[in-house]
């Protein structure tokens, strides 16, 4: 559950922090539009690491790392169904293959790595503010922000199931694969009634506090774009600007290609 740290904001004093929400979504959209258009490995290692800067001016190098290393199985299986469906189709897989495999991995690698700064650095409270300042109606604000809170507060409470079911004699890691995906089932069940009934406490939470019945909103914070603000705007158009130019005016080197 690891990999839901990276959607868990922390509060932290940073320059990264102080960054108006919607430029940061912006950056993050150039980063995932620059990751999405390349398949070769050299421009995904680039963009992996031009955001370790910003990591560490928000000072999240624990969490996004944490976050990383839970998605690291999503990323075992992504380069080894390339390598399998490789192998099935063609045979032996070649250099290039293993090259083309690891760039789809670190592909998923760094639009986690991008949309994990994003969480770590903005506020529910900030980020459902952007949502109404983009014109989105207030009930959708409220639902997605909503939602944000609640996915690591359901994560950790489903690591605290895994926990008791384990201290009761469930063994999660043995068996094969249908046996492993059958031994969740213990966890599910008290996961879902435990959603429902926090769905349940907020919506009379909410009807207590008469949601809805006022139509203009006042909002305790104030979203005001700062020299930072436009100084990554540019950053990301200049990103946004370097990609599209190298996929369509620029041979990309290929590693393996130093090998045969």
């Amino acid at each position: 559950m690891s990999v839901f740290d990276g959607l868990k904001f922390r509060r932290v004093s940073s320059p990264i922090h102080l960054l108006d929400p919607r430029i940061k979504f912006f950056y993050v959209c150039s980063v995932f539009v620059s990751a999405i258009i390349f398949w070769e490995l050299l421009p995904l290692i680039i963009l992996f690491l031009v955001q370790i800067p910003f990591v560490l001016s928000a000072r999240v190098q624990k969490e996004w790392v944490r976050s990383l290393r839970g998605a690291a199985f999503l990323a075992a299986f992504i380069f080894s169904t390339n390598i399998v469906f490789r192998f099935i189709s063609a045979g032996q897989p070649t250099l290039q293959d293993v090259e083309y495999a690891s760039a789809m991995t670190l592909r998923f690698v760094v639009l986690v790595e991008s949309f994990s700064i994003f969480f770590l650095t903005t506020s529910p409270d900030h980020l459902g503010l952007a949502l109404e300042k983009s014109h989105i109606p207030y009930e959708f604000c409220f639902a997605f922000t909503t939602a944000v809170r609640f996915v690591p507060v359901l994560a950790d409470e489903a690591q605290t199931i895994m926990d008791a079911q384990k201290a009761r004699g469930l063994e999660l890691e043995k068996g094969n694969f249908i046996k492993r995906i059958r031994n969740y089932i213990p966890i599910l069940i008290p996961l879902i009634i435990s959603a429902i009934r926090r769905s349940l406490e907020l919506a009379e939470a909410m009807e207590s506090r008469a949601w809805g019945a006022i139509e203009k909103r006042t909002n305790l914070y104030i979203l005001k774009m700062g020299r930072n603000d436009y100084l990554l705007i540019m950053i990301s158009i200049l990103i946004l600007i370097i990609s599209v130019y190298t996929r369509f005016h620029v041979t990309v080197p290929v590693f393996s290609s130093f090998f045969l």
